[in-house]
């Protein structure tokens, strides 16, 4: 089987389910290409396993001081090149086509009615899951930009519809944990502004991912730190919490830890107003939409660990399903119930009566 794997290069999100899903693709006969929009190559990092991939402008969100920007969105998004873009994809040795809310490979499988199989944590979104502040913009986006002939939403619950667990890295374990240590990533707020905030909490030690540190430097209690993903795995298996944007990657990995949670959605972002709510409906976590002092300080200072979630190997689940063929949007309700069947929760209740878990 021979398979064009699109992936939107917004967000590191999209790759870590990409490296996930291609460490099992390669132990297959499977022939795979990979294909990144969004960002330049240069801005791309640990792409090793992808093999020799390809990298286009694409479309993206334009996010102006942790805010989205609809209208730049569309006037930077040069809509005639992205046409040429989908127009002139070669798609005819390819049997299917996957999609992690990649615009310019579903487009092309869709003008050529090729199979488009959309996985990611947008699909969900096709269900009534808890939803945030939206607009119209934000609801013609997620409908019209990366069409499928199939989704496989990915949440933290599954509120009674046939999406799927959040793929995280299974062989992740936390480790001897730093009582006052913080992982801080917020990649679309000013490294100053975020400064300025810690700065308030000097009890606390806190580790500052962005990409906008061309260095890692150690200020007081400030550790200003370059974007790399061993690092960040390093930092976020000893802290006591994490205070990131309302994605969805994240704060997946913070429950499979047991870390406890605080983002700061998007603003004007549906997506992430809505993980914020989900968040906040489970307990799974706590949200403030600006830095908040006295929401930060009560984070903080609490004493209550992370909820813990154990989710299965998904990535692994997804593979076999796409070999398998059978991509039938029916087909999906039976790997989402296997899959949440080997869910463990463990700690405070996590499942809401309102949301029976699949059987």
């Amino acid at each position: 089987m021979k398979i064009l794997f699109g992936v939107q290069g917004t967000g590191n999100g999209h790759l870590s389910r990409a490296r996930a899903l291609c460490g099992h693709f390669s132990k297959t006969s499977a022939q795979v290409d990979y294909f990144f929009s969004g960002r330049q190559r240069e801005k791309f990092f640990d792409m090793d396993a992808f093999g020799d991939f390809q990298v286009n402008e694409g479309l993206t969100l334009v996010v102006d001081n942790g805010r989205v920007r609809h209208l730049k969105t569309v006037f930077n998004g040069k809509p005639l090149r992205f046409l040429k873009d989908v127009r002139q994809l070669d798609l005819d040795s390819y049997d299917v086509v996957i999609s992690d809310f990649d615009p310019v490979v579903a487009w092309a499988g869709k003008l050529r009615k090729k199979p488009v199989i959309n996985i990611g944590h947008q699909p969900a979104f096709h269900y009534p899951v808890p939803r945030g502040e939206s607009s119209l913009a934000s609801e013609l986006l997620l409908k019209h930009f990366a069409p499928s002939t199939v989704h496989l939403g990915l949440h933290w619950h599954h509120f009674g519809y046939p999406i799927l667990p959040p793929i995280v890295p299974t062989g992740l374990t936390s480790g001897e944990v730093e009582k006052n240590k913080v992982l801080v990533y917020l990649p679309f707020d000013h490294p100053g502004k975020i400064a300025s905030m810690l700065r308030s909490f000097p009890q606390y030690e806190f580790y500052v991912y962005s990409p906008e540190h061309g260095m890692s430097t150690d200020t007081g209690n400030i550790h200003q730190r370059m974007i790399s993903l061993s690092g960040f795995h390093r930092d976020l298996l000893t802290t006591n919490g994490v205070i990131c944007n309302a994605g969805f990657e994240t704060p997946s990995e913070c429950l499979q830890l047991g870390k406890k949670i605080l983002v700061k959605p998007l603003q004007k972002q549906m997506e992430q107003m809505s993980n914020a709510v989900a968040l906040e409906q489970l307990g799974f976590g706590e949200s403030m939409n600006d830095f908040n002092f006295e929401v930060m300080e009560r984070w903080l200072m609490s004493e209550n660990s992370g909820q813990k979630v154990r989710y299965p190997d998904v990535a692994q689940a997804i593979v076999k399903w796409v070999l398998s063929g059978n991509w039938r949007q029916s087909d999906v309700k039976h790997l989402s119930e296997q899959l949440w069947c080997e869910t463990v929760f463990t700690g405070r209740d996590a499942a809401p009566e309102s949301f029976p878990v699949a059987a």
